[in-house]
């Protein structure tokens, strides 16, 4: 719980605070007073009477009651410390920079759970420990550097690393990037980047708050909170990057369904973010960019007109552009034409608008009046460095003049970061520039393409007694083949007519009812094909025999069961149980494609029509659904109603591990689950 204490402290004490500044407790000091923070700043150290001009407490006792601790001493004094106090001084919110927690050993995991309980009792906030603190325009209580000059039209940064929040820092406001509140959270002990998400949600003013928050996460405990407060904050007109961390490990476990290995918690955070709206970026330079983007109004269309002055950078522009779905249109017209005329010879309007290297900043003012009459465009960039023939503070000063005044959204890339350094770094005092045109195009790519976050749905109604009581009745493991189909059908989800049997005797009744081509699967081992229990176009009775026969002798065999052969475009649907972000459901080319070629889609449950539909969509199979070649399409809409209903199921029964259903064979006029297999932990 984010306490006004936290926010907005009357007054501050630095446990440990020290005269020199090269300690966490010094430095710390130092950024308080030089952040000229408001309320009453006091120190606790036995060794001194005065830190840095600051009266210190030798005694704790005599401390005044105070409303944040900030805490700099060894990790064995601070429960102790905390618990005084909280309960002893009315202090109702902590940030524990000190080190040797959870994150060290097993006797500071202790420690941290004793240093929870006590800010726990008194409803305090803990931020930390092993955290670089807290910066606000109310204080300053890090000890790292840089610290930037805050501005409440810059960025909210929460970030799981404290070094990391340097990093980003140091990377960004040289750039131009501002910040108006940065929480390093460190262990999480109590509070997450998902907590002070939530805050600034419910505490969200649209007039004064800032409208660009980033994340830096190395573990997502909470998605579901995170999922809340992102969409939320997202609809409220604000936007979010993130930067999560630490996924690759888990996409390598085995699993024992086609979708349990396509499914990892990498997978689960992509849909995840893109469910709540977040652009997912995946290093500093990544988020400072998509950050800077932010800066900017929003796209509101993907046609992209460049101008510049050297032709090389463009084309890398276009290049990235094109390749993130953005289009950089050609331009002609009779404005283009009087526009040229304007210009030096040998210059080009089509698009790049190249003025030459000996352009101008009068001409570069002309042709971005000139773009903004242009319908067909929706956004500039401007790519403008120096050779270092002469100073191009002309060109940076009207160009952020222009900036201000324009009516289409202006990305300025500055590539002379070196040569012009003095002119970029004037430009980057009043607003946030790209140095790497690519970077910038890649970047407005991960926005554009970010979708706005998912609305619920009200899903189909099952019957839920009759799938509790299947459920209920079944053991942990995969579900024998009856159950299955039962599942299926009072779920809705459309399948093959099978048969199930163990003998030989029933082939011929059964065969009465399908008719021949059939194809035969053994009943009992998990991969079927991996041990030669599926055989296709069985077309007579001595094949059909002799099949059954075989297969009865496959290791684990308890039966075999018989569909019609159907011939169609495969896909398969599936679900994995991806804690602690719950279930996923994938989609994408079925039969031995999916293996081959991975074209799957990943989603988050529970799942709605629109996010079916847009991610069915991004399938580079998708040609195949809507039908090429003459080759007819499939029917989407059934297909996708497979999609939603699966999503149903999962509702009513949570305890689905896994899920594969696989080939799902797809017509014009209908839907087919063909083989499907439902793992089930409770």
């Amino acid at each position: 719980m984010i306490t006004q204490q936290l926010i907005h402290p009357r007054s501050i004490v630095v446990v440990g605070g020290s005269n020199d500044i090269r300690k966490p407790g010094g430095k710390v000091v130092k950024n308080l007073i030089d952040g000229d923070y408001q309320g009453d700043l006091y120190v606790i150290n036995p060794k001194e009477e005065e830190v840095q001009g600051i009266h210190s407490y030798r005694d704790p006792q005599e401390l005044p009651e105070t409303d944040l601790a900030i805490m700099a001493i060894a990790a064995k004094y601070i429960p102790e410390t905390t618990e005084f106090l909280a309960q002893h001084k009315n202090t109702k919110a902590f940030i524990v920079l000190s080190a040797g927690f959870s994150e060290e050993s097993a006797e500071g995991k202790q420690l941290e759970e004793q240093l929870v309980t006590s800010v726990n009792k008194v409803d305090g906030s803990l931020i930390g420990p092993n955290c670089v603190g807290v910066l606000t325009p109310q204080y300053h209580g890090i000890f790292t550097e840089p610290v930037p000059k805050l501005d409440a039209n810059g960025c909210d940064f929460i970030s799981g690393s404290g070094a990391t929040a340097c990093f980003i820092m140091e990377a960004g406001i040289p750039k131009g990037l501002t910040f108006n509140n940065v929480y390093s959270v460190g262990n999480s002990a109590q509070m997450g980047v998902e907590e002070v998400l939530q805050y600034m949600d419910e505490h969200f003013d649209p007039e004064k708050d800032s409208k660009v928050k980033l994340l830096y996460m190395e573990k997502i405990d909470k998605p579901d909170l995170l999922l809340k407060h992102a969409s939320s904050l997202i609809r409220k007109g604000c936007r979010i990057a993130a930067v999560k961390a630490g996924t690759s490990e888990a996409g390598s476990r085995a699993a024992s369904s086609h979708t349990g290995a396509l499914a990892n918690s990498d997978a689960a955070v992509d849909a995840l973010f893109r469910k709540a709206g977040i652009v997912r970026c995946y290093g500093r330079e990544d988020l400072i960019s998509v950050a800077s983007v932010f800066m900017h109004p929003p796209l509101q269309g993907k046609n992209i007109a460049i101008i510049t002055h050297a032709g090389g950078p463009a084309v890398m522009l276009t290049d990235r552009l094109s390749q993130e779905g953005l289009s950089v249109p050609a331009l002609t017209g009779e404005k283009l034409e009087a526009l040229k005329s304007r210009l030096f010879p040998g210059s080009s309007v089509a698009n790049p608008i190249d003025f030459l290297a000996t352009g101008t900043a009068e001409q570069l003012g002309d042709i971005i009046d000139t773009v903004n009459e242009l319908d067909e465009v929706d956004a500039m960039v401007v790519i403008f460095g120096t050779p270092g023939l002469f100073k191009v503070f002309d060109v940076y000063e009207l160009l952020n003049a222009k900036m201000k005044t324009s009516k289409k959204p202006i990305f300025p890339v500055l590539p002379s970061g070196t040569t012009a350094h003095e002119e970029t770094k004037a430009f980057a005092e009043k607003r946030v520039y790209f140095p790497d045109e690519v970077t910038l195009g890649s970047a407005l790519g991960r926005v554009y393409n970010t979708p706005a976050p998912a609305v619920n749905e009200i899903l189909p109604v099952l019957d839920r007694v009759a799938l509790r009581t299947l459920i209920d009745q079944a053991e942990n493991g995969y579900l024998k083949p009856d159950k299955v189909v039962e599942l299926l059908d009072i779920s809705g989800i459309p399948r093959v007519e099978e048969f199930v049997t163990d003998d030989p005797n029933e082939l011929n009744n059964i065969i009465k009812k399908t008719g021949f081509p059939v194809v035969m699967k053994v009943v009992g081992p998990v991969h079927k094909t991996d041990v030669g229990g599926v055989t296709i176009n069985i077309s007579n009775f001595d094949k059909l025999h002799s099949e059954m026969e075989r297969m009865m002798h496959i290791p684990d065999a308890t039966a075999i069961m018989i569909q019609p052969m159907l011939k169609g475009n495969e896909f398969f649907a599936g679900v994995k149980k991806e804690e602690p972000f719950g279930h996923l459901i994938l989609f994408g080319l079925g039969g031995i494609f999916i293996e081959v070629l991975k074209d799957v889609r990943t989603t988050l449950a529970p799942l709605n029509k629109i996010t079916a539909e847009t991610e069915l969509k991004k399938l580079k199979s998708y040609k195949i659904i809507e039908g090429v070649r003459g080759s007819a399409g499939i029917n989407e809409k059934a297909f996708i109603d497979v999609l939603i209903r699966i999503s149903a199921l999962l509702k009513e029964v949570p305890e689905i591990a896994e899920m594969d259903l696989n080939p799902i064979m797809a017509f014009r006029d209908s839907i087919v689950a063909v083989d499907a297999r439902i793992r089930i932990e409770k």
